[in-house]
């Protein structure tokens, strides 16, 4: 997945000609000098809490860290992406980088951020995803290394050999190997002795929920502990000593700092409970990351409602890229500083050149390739930036269709964005027949009714009111065989008539 030296070189030509007064080479900067992980991160804006401010020396030696991720869907979404790319970070600073797919506490179901109990998914439902995760958490932090070094001046074979052989291991773990064969007697003799009810009863998770009308079940209120097992069996068997997570995962995570005090032999006797922050030295630390929001207050992550998914099947490398687009100037600072590895003195000065010309939406458009090219590659960011062209852009006759169609057609982990379609079957037939054979609509009268109010184009223009009768004829097949289809503003199928 190695780029071009221009990281921008995937931009829309139309913001590369716009940007004659920043070279590319203010914006990214050759130094690569090696700086301590947790000031980078605190300077991305991406830390909200530290259980000890010793971590800071802690991690100028590599050490081991680890992200938990229930395997609640089949694919992760970008309101996971903040705590993957935090550990993505970390494994760039040489340190090992472990994710633990919860195979096991899934099953449970963790209460932190939530006002209900989740719904209970099966043994093979849960198997499936987590397998599924475990595939798209190992392609990222591998896919991950060159997309980063790339934006860090580590562009000669020398410079990106050397820093490969600093970078931290991956692996990938799943709870139910311990957890799924420990019996009820046996998890309360070693781990139920080392809790205590009032700080479980303490956390901010078991708190709201017993506050609430819905309550807490036995079985969410344990999560803490299991979660604090996870940790303590990373610790002895792997020399685990960060845990990272969002910042609803503070309570969890004090609770595997405080199990793993009182089974270290180091810090027998003095197994006394530590608050959040201060500067004392402990086995293992805690480091939480902000739960996003957007300037208006709401939860980072949505689109018209739905989760903005990190696989390309289930949410496609175009709505990903449109998603990131739509940021508002009031959000676009802070997530460039998150989702791409452009250095932050650098971020400045794109986001002065977008504030000399805001309606060119400089500052979007760069976040918006980053962060599809670091979770979709160079093939998924190519797939959203020819969409994009193809439906929103003002000329299609301009457009180079033989690259374009290339381009939709996506690649062996990328989904084509292209609907394949025998044009015998629709030459010379009504439209309303391609209009449903596409997908754009689910029946005939909904086709008809649409193109009636006016809201149906084909290849940028409009249909006339009644004319659900015309037929589709080679004037309205572009070359290559492409017809472009709208239905309002946001409603697109690109159609392949082979």
């Amino acid at each position: 997945m190695l780029r071009s030296s221009c990281a921008f070189s995937l931009l829309p030509r139309e913001l590369l000609l716009r940007l004659p007064l920043t070279p590319a080479s203010r914006w990214l900067s050759t130094s690569a000098a090696r700086r301590n992980v947790i000031d980078e991160l605190e300077q991305r804006g991406m830390v909200a809490d530290l259980t000890s401010r010793a971590v800071r020396k802690h991690v100028e030696t590599p050490t081991t860290v680890y992200l938990g991720v229930d395997p609640s869907a089949r694919s992760l979404h970008v309101g996971n992406l903040l705590a993957l790319i935090g550990l993505l970070h970390f494994r760039l600073k040489g340190h090992t980088s472990i994710a633990l797919i919860g195979g096991a506490t899934g099953s449970v179901g963790d209460p932190s951020g939530r006002s209900t109990e989740r719904n209970a998914l099966s043994a093979d439902v849960l198997e499936a995803n987590a397998k599924a995760i475990t595939d798209q958490v190992t392609g990222f932090l591998s896919r991950g290394v060159p997309f980063a070094t790339s934006r860090t001046g580590k562009r000669n074979a020398d410079a990106a050999d050397a820093g490969t052989k600093t970078l931290g291991e991956i692996r990938v773990v799943n709870n139910l190997e311990w957890l799924g064969g420990m019996g009820l007697l046996e998890f309360l003799s070693t781990v139920g002795k080392t809790a205590r009810i009032s700080t479980m009863l303490s956390r901010e998770s078991v708190k709201s929920r017993l506050d609430s009308t819905s309550g807490l079940s036995f079985t969410e209120f344990s999560y803490q502990l299991l979660q604090a097992f996870d940790f303590l069996t990373l610790h002895q068997r792997q020399g685990c000593t960060i845990q990272l997570g969002g910042s609803d995962q503070l309570g969890n995570i004090m609770s595997g700092v405080e199990m793993i005090r009182k089974a270290n032999v180091a810090t027998a006797g003095k197994d006394g409970e530590k608050g959040v922050g201060g500067d004392h030295e402990d086995p293992a630390y805690g480091v939480t990351m902000p739960l996003l929001t957007t300037a208006a207050g709401d939860k980072f992550g949505k689109s018209a409602g739905n989760a903005v998914w990190l696989d390309p099947g289930m949410t496609s490398p175009f709505e990903f890229y449109q998603f990131f687009l739509r940021t508002t100037d009031d959000d676009v600072l802070k997530y460039l500083k998150i989702f791409s590895f452009i250095r932050v003195v650098e971020l400045h000065g794109i986001i002065a050149d977008h504030k000399s010309q805001p309606n060119h939406r400089v500052a979007q458009k760069v976040l918006a390739a980053e962060a599809t090219e670091l979770v979709h590659g160079p093939e998924g960011l190519r797939q959203a930036l020819a969409a994009t062209e193809v439906y929103y852009g003002s000329d299609l006759s301009k457009l180079d269709l033989p690259s374009t169609i290339q381009s939709l057609q996506g690649s062996s982990h990328i989904p084509s964005a292209l609907v394949r379609l025998a044009r015998a079957d629709y030459l010379d037939e009504p439209i309303d027949k391609l209009l449903t054979g596409s997908g754009l609509f689910a029946s005939k009268t909904q086709a008809r009714k649409a193109i009636e109010a006016g809201t149906v184009q084909i290849n940028g223009e409009r249909l006339a009111a009644r004319s659900f009768q015309r037929t589709l004829t080679a004037n309205d097949v572009l070359d290559g065989g492409l017809v472009v289809l709208r239905s309002g503003k946001s409603t697109h199928k690109a159609v392949l008539l082979e």
